[in-house]
């Protein structure tokens, strides 16, 4: 539990630091770090309970959709502005700088290895991204019509 919290809480701080080098507004900043601590902490949570990583990196990248749309809609502001800080964590450039490595050294076998594990982790965030904001759409999408037929009756 304490692995969780301190992973929680050295997440928080890297997305802070993401989100002043990426000029969020400053009212934005604390709920941006809390998103990317708490899909830092849910990736792994999913790992703790046996899940491969690429499966880890959709869900905590569906969860970070999930709250960034959220945040956003209770702001009135982008998505992006709470997505791209959110997902920093996630992002797997310990992969890429693997491969480059093994490539450097002459192992083959092992960048090409390193590299397919790299490319369906960034594949599966870009896919649970998509797929909340495709949920979010039709939701949205369903409850606009809802409403226009009850302000007709």
């Amino acid at each position: 539990m304490t692995s969780l919290l301190l992973a929680f809480v050295f997440a928080l701080f890297a997305t802070l630091g993401f989100c002043i080098i990426f000029h969020v507004p400053a009212r934005h900043i604390p709920i941006a770090s809390a998103i990317g601590g708490l899909g830092w902490t849910f990736y792994q949570m999913c790992l703790f309970f046996e899940a491969s990583t690429v499966i880890a990196c959709f869900f905590a990248a569906c969860f970070v959709g999930l709250l960034s749309d959220l945040a956003a809609r209770f702001f009135k502001d982008a998505a992006t502005v709470f997505i791209i800080p959110g997902i920093l964590c996630l992002v797997p450039g310990s992969g890429m700088y693997n491969t480059m490595a093994e490539l450097v050294n002459g192992n083959l076998d092992a960048a090409a290895s390193t590299c397919s594990q790299t490319v369906a982790m960034a594949g599966a965030i870009a896919l649970g991204l998509l797929a909340v904001g495709a949920v979010t759409k039709i939701i949205v999408s369903i409850a606009r019509r809802a409403v226009d037929i009850a302000n007709k009756l």
